[in-house]
């Protein structure tokens, strides 16, 4: 591990909430990218629906499975046992009744997460509380919630209205009595995201969200910058990696080509 430990606990959430310590997170989907994560300081990694957008090409993450998330679970965990791994609750998991979803929280526990995240506010409450109450810590999550993004008109700034603004305080207020560990904040205001920030005792991250919230959450790949094409305002892209791994690629083909690899100090004799 790197000099700063990886948090494991729900508790260090609050810990770092309390000491005025931010909390950085990535996603993470797969085994050989979380052996790389596992050498770093970042504090938890969220196994996100975003696998099935970034991992299996679909256009949203609505089309995540328990399945899917399950097999990604479990993969980044047998590379992290001892970093602090949130899975997200794929769409409507939380939808389909009771048992229906403990089984879902079930079985993504069991592949290795320490605790799920869940889109939604009021409309999902009951069904946050009962996990909770079930000993599993769940991670809310406001805004710009990617599994109802058709009803949201889109991939765009939310609760920019005072009514929707209002909602989304209420229930930033509601899953932290609820129980949420932390709460995620995507692409709002920051000066609303801050307001948020500042009411809630439980850490808020943010992701489009500004600077004020108490810690932030980016893609991996976004991050690497691995899609030439993916530039949100949001996103500091901290390496060229598209770029990195194509011109990698052209010279592994041009070397084969022309006879330069393997050379007789890469060969058995």
């Amino acid at each position: 591990m790197s000099n700063r430990q990886a948090m494991n606990t729900v508790l260090e959430f609050h810990q770092k909430k309390q000491n005025g310590q931010r909390i950085s997170l990535t996603t993470c989907y797969d085994y050989w990218s979380a052996c790389i994560l596992r050498d770093t300081p970042i504090d938890a990694v969220l196994v996100g629906d975003s696998a099935s957008m970034v991992m299996h090409g679909y256009p949203s993450t609505v089309h995540a499975s328990v399945e899917m998330m399950v097999w990604h679970v479990a993969a980044v965990a047998r590379a992290l046992p001892s970093m602090f791994i949130i899975a997200d609750l794929p769409f409507l998991a939380h939808r389909k009744g009771t048992e229906f979803l403990m089984q879902s929280v079930d079985r993504l526990m069991k592949a290795g997460a320490h605790a799920v995240k869940a889109e939604g506010g009021s409309e999902v409450i009951a069904e946050i509380q009962h996990i909770i109450q079930s000993g599993v810590p769940v991670m809310g999550h406001l805004g710009l919630t990617p599994q109802s993004v058709n009803m949201l008109g889109g991939h765009k700034l939310q609760a920019t209205r005072p009514e929707a603004a209002d909602k989304l305080v209420n229930d930033a207020l509601l899953l932290e009595d609820a129980g949420v560990f932390a709460l995620v904040l995507e692409m709002v205001p920051a000066g609303l995201a801050q307001q948020v920030t500042q009411k809630l005792k439980i850490p808020v991250i943010g992701i489009g969200a500004g600077p004020h919230t108490d810690g932030q959450v980016l893609v991996l790949q976004d991050l690497l910058g691995m899609s030439k094409d993916f530039s949100p305002k949001f996103l500091r892209k901290y390496l060229n990696g598209y770029e990195l791994i194509k011109e990698a690629l052209i010279r592994f083909d041009a070397d084969v080509k022309n006879g330069n690899f393997p050379s007789e100090k890469e060969s058995y004799v």
